[in-house]
């Protein structure tokens, strides 16, 4: 498969296909960037930077609006993920960082319908005692990722969300993030009952 040649934006975040993320564009270098892929409505690729480490596994995206425009050259735009890719090497001769990637395909064979259930189920529950209300639906149509859905609606720890980017298999994301889901639930259940408790008559605590 050929390298394709993109801008690189590392930021402490972790986007997956077919997930929008707002961006707030501050830095001189990225304001060019950014401005760079309106112009040509060509791809940045976003990468997981933990402590100056950046991750050999990011996603490509689109800017698909201008949210905001600052008189000093800050900008607000609303960016949507396109697909996962793996690193080659960078180039820094701009001035921005750009990258030599190639892109990875997604296999979507052996899914269980059995666990795509229970994560939808965990996925619902999960939802509704962060913010009372059910989960968005997930849309079947198309190659779609039910575990990327999952885990872009809900307040997942950026090492794991790094950690399903990197898994090429929708059943081993999906295999992955109901088990995490199941450990996580009966803490948000806990969490929740005391603290309508503490509401209550001020003896409840984790």
């Amino acid at each position: 498969m050929s390298a394709a040649l993109i801008p690189l934006f590392p930021l402490s975040i972790v986007l997956f296909p077919g997930q929008a993320v707002p961006l707030h564009i501050f830095e001189p270098r990225y304001r060019v960037m950014a401005r760079h892929c309106i112009e040509t409505q060509s791809p940045f690729g976003i990468v997981f930077n933990h402590d100056g480490n950046i991750a050999q596994t990011g996603c490509s995206a689109l800017v698909v609006k201008t949210l905001k425009e600052y008189e000093d050259g800050r900008s607000d735009i609303l960016a949507a993920g396109q697909s996962a890719f793996r690193l080659i090497r960078t180039h820094e001769e701009k001035a921005y960082l750009e990258a030599e990637v190639v892109y990875l395909e997604e296999d979507f064979a052996g899914i269980d319908a059995t666990v795509s259930a229970q994560l939808e189920q965990l996925f619902n529950q999960c939802h509704r005692i962060l913010y009372e209300e059910d989960a968005p639906r997930f849309e079947t149509e198309g190659s779609i990722s039910l575990a990327y859905h999952v885990a872009s609606e809900l307040p997942v720890d950026v090492p794991f969300r790094q950690t399903l980017l990197e898994v090429r298999s929708e059943a081993e994301r999906q295999r992955l993030l109901a088990a995490r889901l199941a450990e996580w639930y009966p803490q948000l259940e806990r969490r929740d009952r005391v603290r309508g408790k503490a509401a209550g008559n001020g003896h409840g605590k984790l």
